[in-house]
């Protein structure tokens, strides 16, 4: 069982930016991909970015450009640096591990970020 521990959320002005860490423990070491949902208010919860253990990545449609998600193989731990905050990023960010490429994910309890001036 993987347990997870975000960080890094907060309120932060339009244009702004914020670092997203998640550490994990437990059954880390034999962690797949890790990376990123966010879930705003009466909208389904939407991936961010993921990235895996040889460094694959992807994002969201949305956050292309903006967005940029790292990993530390050694610390099991997973960053999201969020630049050019949009008032439309705000929403929960939870962050979740899987062992294989289609298994189940773990989540974390999420952290909120809050884009408003």
């Amino acid at each position: 069982q993987v347990q997870l521990v975000e960080s890094g959320g907060g309120l932060v002005q339009p244009g702004g930016s914020l670092r997203l860490s998640c550490a994990a423990s437990g059954s880390a070491p034999s962690i797949y991909e890790m990376g990123w949902y966010r879930q705003a208010p009466g909208k389904q919860r939407d991936i961010v970015a993921m990235v895996t253990n040889n460094g694959d990545t992807r994002y969201g449609d949305s956050v292309k450009g903006r967005f940029t998600i790292s990993r530390d193989n050694v610390k099991n731990t997973v960053y999201l640096q969020m630049n050019s905050l949009r008032p439309e990023d705000t929403a929960v960010y939870f962050c979740y591990t899987r062992k294989l490429a289609l298994g189940p994910r773990s989540w974390g309890p999420g952290t909120q970020v809050t884009v408003s001036s």
